[in-house]
């Protein structure tokens, strides 16, 4: 047998909520339908959970990450299954890479973006 001590971590490990909110941006913009992160409408914010000020908001709660984000989806696209997509993506992704276990994904769809038709056309 090996005398071997094993050593306690030295220090602490702390993740900026500004890190988490980035790979939760990078997992949402990755899904097909998700047009870009959004401002959201204070008015319709409120009607589901608090006024969001930035696109992304996480909140660091005991032993769990809360993550509201605020989308816009291209005109076509499924709300219910991109809005599932986009959840199960930004809790994998920040489960993945920070460790932390992730309580709830709030999604706001905030608007539709539709292509510009002048860029189709060829002249």
């Amino acid at each position: 047998m090996s005398d071997q001590k094993t050593r306690a971590p030295q220090g602490s490990l702390k993740i900026s909520e500004d890190v988490i909110a980035t790979i939760a941006s990078v997992a949402a913009l990755e899904i097909e339908g998700v047009a870009a992160l959004a401002q959201p409408s204070r008015a319709v914010g409120r009607l589901f959970f608090k006024p969001l000020k930035k696109p992304i908001r996480v909140t660091l709660c005991d032993d769990f990450v809360d993550v509201d984000l605020s989308i816009n989806l291209e005109f076509g696209a499924q709300i219910a299954q991109v809005c599932t997509d986009v959840q199960n993506a930004v809790k994998d992704n920040v489960q993945t890479m920070s460790g932390m276990a992730v309580g709830k994904v709030n999604v706001l769809v905030s608007g539709i973006v539709f292509q510009n038709e002048d860029s189709d056309k060829e002249e």
